[in-house]
């Protein structure tokens, strides 16, 4: 938190103010939805499409802003529902793979770039590179626009993490593409987008008054970062972790921190009450 304003429910009013005017960012995985061995099954949290919906008709947009596939997210999120609840006006919004993919609640549709140049090469490289780092039993998530390597599931995967981290990053560089550092799990995709430039796209384009963000890892720090420029010109902002044993980076950061996804369902709850009636 700023050192000029101490105070992290300071910052909660100021935007529960202008909720009317606020973009709420959300990152899926640890916010939204448990933080699950199997990425397939990272279903959202039970509680979240009813207060998405809420939330939604009652500030300027809501964003799930991921790295995760946009289609995968719509389903895993159940936002076709939420969407099928939003009032006339009502915004929902998905920026995929660190905002490359665009979904919406008004036309449904998906909008999705080529694959990245040299992504076909590393992961025909990856088998090999994993068997000689001794974490041949990492699991490979295949997300079309990037390839995300799991060490969760092996014997030691803090172990098996450190070990792999130098490798994929330097063939990450060989083969021109970035890399995304997450809880147990390093993600390899095209340089040049992520979650910061989405954020800000997501800002600019609903004419936002206001951000609340709210991620739980790494992979949101640019979120955050940007965010926070928009603070320094004006806006009022809050930035929330979801808390977690496993990373305490963005905590370290962040105005609020609440208790993962129950927390973060808890305070938006709280927001939308506090935003007034539905439009």
């Amino acid at each position: 938190m700023d050192m000029e304003d101490p105070d992290p429910w300071a910052r909660y009013d100021a935007v529960a103010a202008v909720a009317r005017e606020v973009v709420v960012g959300l990152d899926f995985d640890g916010t939204l939805a448990p933080i699950v061995d199997d990425p397939a099954a990272a279903w959202i949290h039970p509680d979240a499409p009813a207060v998405l919906a809420t939330l939604a008709a009652r500030v300027r947009a809501v964003a799930v802003v991921t790295g995760r596939p946009a289609r995968q997210v719509v389903e895993l999120g159940r936002l076709h529902e939420v969407a099928d609840d939003l009032p006339p006006g009502a915004r929902l919004l998905v920026r995929g793979q660190y905002g490359n993919e665009l979904w919406d609640s008004g036309s449904r549709e998906f909008s999705t770039p080529d694959v990245p140049p040299g992504l076909t090469a590393f992961s025909e490289e990856l088998p090999q590179l994993l068997a000689e780092v001794d974490a041949a039993g990492a699991f490979v998530e295949d997300k079309g626009l990037a390839v995300a390597v799991h060490t969760r599931r092996l014997s030691d995967p803090a172990a098996a993490f450190a070990r792999l981290a130098p490798r994929l990053v330097d063939a990450a560089e060989r083969h021109g593409l970035g890399i995304e550092p997450g809880r147990l799990v390093l993600e390899v995709r095209a340089p040049g987008m992520h979650k910061g430039h989405a954020l800000r796209e997501v800002v600019t384009g609903c004419d936002a008054g206001g951000v609340v963000f709210v991620g739980d890892d790494l992979g949101d720090l640019e979120a955050f970062e940007a965010a926070r420029s928009l603070r320094k010109h004006g806006l009022p902002v809050l930035l929330v972790c979801s808390g977690s044993a496993e990373e305490q980076a963005l905590a370290d950061v962040s105005d609020l921190v609440v208790d993962g996804p129950d927390g973060v369902l808890a305070l938006l709850s709280r927001l939308a009450d506090d935003a007034g009636p539905a439009r």
